[in-house]
């Protein structure tokens, strides 16, 4: 052998290791770039380069240019760039939704190695097949059930959550795609396809609403992770550094919006963009964990993360720990946004509606304290100022009542 070729990993640590090793090697060291993006690792950073700041959507707006789609000469289809505003219908049991797609595919071997080896796992395996596509084809079937089934009404309902739902009219698409088995080429064509052929029964918001998560945000998280790295993974501007609650690893919370996220994370390896930024994201900035912490968490429990992906996605987009090089603010809210995009204020022994009090909604006091607390980093953030605004307003009584509460909620969410 006189010749070594190597295609780019998608980490940066592998990276880093590959290419020490290639330098010690005395043959040609030859790399070649992965197929299964619409983009170079630098294309990003080559975009914005002299920029001041990074936006996904002019991001966005490139690639659908570039790649022409969803487009009509240098005019977006259908007017829009972005049918955001069509994307945040709360889900109320209609219209109905299919079954997923479980493929059954026989685990039974290796639960059995792994318990007899006493390997320490995470989450919960109790069935003795893996619902996922683990293949081409299986990815392929898994890629026209989303077509036929769930595609008609995924824009309206991809911000919604539920009590009883776990997939809603998601394509669970994420982890063949990251793997590999499929690339997101080949989706994005398909799901044109088939809106094409049944554009009288599809609008326009349910596919833009897709493709907007495949070609805008995966391919500018990509582009982020690279740009930023290795300096972005030590980030932590809020100076947060709670420990992660240990129900985050049973699901064991009277607080029914996360007990209903962390167990069907832990039963599916599977939780929704909106379960993971507005729900256990939004909890752990709110409790102002370390950053560290909640990498670990979410790279450990769901079947999609890679690090690539789950890294600016967590601690820029959901944790803030990058200062707002992703986000141009915190994703944080109380519990009024919870309760306005799911059912599962209802059925919570809290009171969405209280701040104060044994049945207030731990979020109600925590937002606000994490508001009083971030003064100095955030208190100058244009689009934070309306909340400032009405932070200020509150006496400093209740002001405090509201920290005590928050602190009570932090130091003892056994409690909670």
């Amino acid at each position: 052998m006189n010749r070594l070729s190597i295609q780019s990993p998608d980490e940066y640590r592998l990276d880093t290791q590959l290419k020490a090793i290639c330098k010690t090697l005395s043959i040609v060291f030859k790399e070649v770039d992965t197929e299964h993006f619409y983009t170079t690792r630098d294309e990003l950073s080559v975009f914005f380069k002299g920029k001041k700041q990074y936006l996904m959507e002019r991001f966005y707006r490139y690639m659908r240019t570039k790649h022409h789609i969803l487009m009509q000469g240098s005019i977006p289809e259908g007017g829009e760039w972005n049918y955001d505003k069509s994307n945040r219908n709360k889900w109320k049991g209609s219209p109905g939704i299919p079954p997923f797609k479980d493929f059954k595919n026989p685990v039974t071997d290796i639960l059995n190695t792994l318990r007899s080896s006493a390997i320490k796992t995470i989450g919960r395996f109790e069935s003795s097949t893996f619902s996922y596509p683990i293949n081409k084809v299986q990815s392929l079937q898994q890629l026209e059930y989303f077509n036929q089934n769930l595609l008609v009404h995924f824009g309206d309902y991809q911000d919604a959550l539920h009590n009883d739902e776990v997939y809603l009219f998601h394509s669970r698409l994420s982890f063949a795609m990251n793997l590999k088995l499929i690339s997101p080429k080949e989706i994005v064509d398909a799901v044109l396809k088939h809106y094409r052929a049944n554009s009288e029964e599809i609008s326009i918001s349910q596919v833009e609403g897709f493709i907007r998560q495949v070609i805008g945000w995966r391919e500018y998280m990509r582009g982020m992770y690279w740009s930023k790295m290795p300096e972005y993974k030590t980030l932590n501007t809020l100076e947060n550094n709670h420990n992660i609650p240990e129900f985050f690893w049973t699901g064991d919370t009277k607080m029914n919006c996360l007990s209903k996220t962390i167990n069907n994370s832990l039963d599916n390896a599977y939780a929704h963009h909106i379960q993971r930024l507005m729900i256990t994201g939004n909890y752990l900035l709110l409790t102002q964990t370390n950053p560290d912490l909640v990498d670990d968490w979410y790279l450990g429990i769901y079947i999609d993360a890679l690090e690539w992906v789950q890294l600016p996605n967590t601690r820029g987009m959901s944790q803030f720990a990058d200062g707002g090089m992703i986000a141009t603010k915190p994703y944080v809210s109380s519990g009024s946004y919870i309760n306005k995009m799911s059912n599962y204020c209802s059925d919570c022994q809290y009171n969405v509606k209280e701040r104060l009090g044994e049945n207030a909604c731990p979020f109600n006091s925590l937002y606000w304290n994490f508001l009083d607390d971030k003064r100095p980093q955030l208190a100058n953030n244009f689009r934070m100022k309306m909340m400032y605004s009405v932070l200020n307003k509150f006496s400093n009584e209740e002001l405090n009542s509201m920290k005590t509460r928050a602190l009570q909620v932090i130091e003892t969410p056994e409690n909670f």
